[in-house]
């Protein structure tokens, strides 16, 4: 298996959900890390391991973006992380896969299925090798405790249950280094 770190440059972690039952608000996190165990030649070995900084979340409307860092979503202070780990790959066609793990947000653990398109792999202009994934998921908020809403008085709600998760990850494969020889004492 070869090490891949995520390109935060070529990366998003993006979401969608309903707002009054009219319209979708999409938002992203900005902020995130991981790695990835991965060889093109055995993708059902491969490892996943992501955290997002949960304060990074950004919809851009200022507001909101503190009202979802509040108590009543993510409670980004006591709960400064997300994560996921892969538990298991099924792979389904040479550019196919499900991918499923545990995705962890405020404490609470909960497997998820990600369906995955690998896009291949590249070499960029300069000599490292990239791999490019896209993954989508579709989750229901409150398993996770962000159970905040409010009523409409026309019936409904102002925030949609089920969350649209897209995962855009462009990968840089780790170049591991020969140890450095001893020098002899002649």
């Amino acid at each position: 298996m070869t090490t891949w770190k995520i390109d935060p440059a070529h990366s998003a972690i993006e979401f969608r959900v309903r707002h009054m039952m009219i319209s979708n608000v999409r938002g992203e996190f900005k902020d995130f890390e991981g790695t990835v165990e991965f060889s093109p030649e055995a993708p059902e070995n491969t490892r996943v391991e992501i955290s997002i900084d949960t304060a990074s979340i950004d919809t851009k409307v200022g507001d909101r973006d503190t009202h979802l860092r509040s108590a009543d979503f993510f409670e980004a202070e006591k709960y400064p992380k997300a994560t996921f780990k892969s538990t298991r790959v099924d792979v389904v066609d040479a550019a196919h896969a499900k991918l499923q793990g545990d995705l962890t947000i405020k404490g609470i653990s909960k497997p998820v299925v990600l369906e995955v398109e690998f896009a291949g792999v590249q070499t960029n202009p300069w000599g490292s090798q990239a791999a490019g994934f896209t993954a989508w998921t579709k989750i229901n908020r409150t398993d996770w405790g962000l159970t905040w809403n409010a009523a409409l008085e026309t019936g409904g709600v102002l925030v949609g249950e089920e969350i649209a998760l897209t995962i855009e990850l462009e990968l840089i494969k780790v170049v591991e280094t020969e140890p450095a020889a001893e020098a002899s004492a002649d």
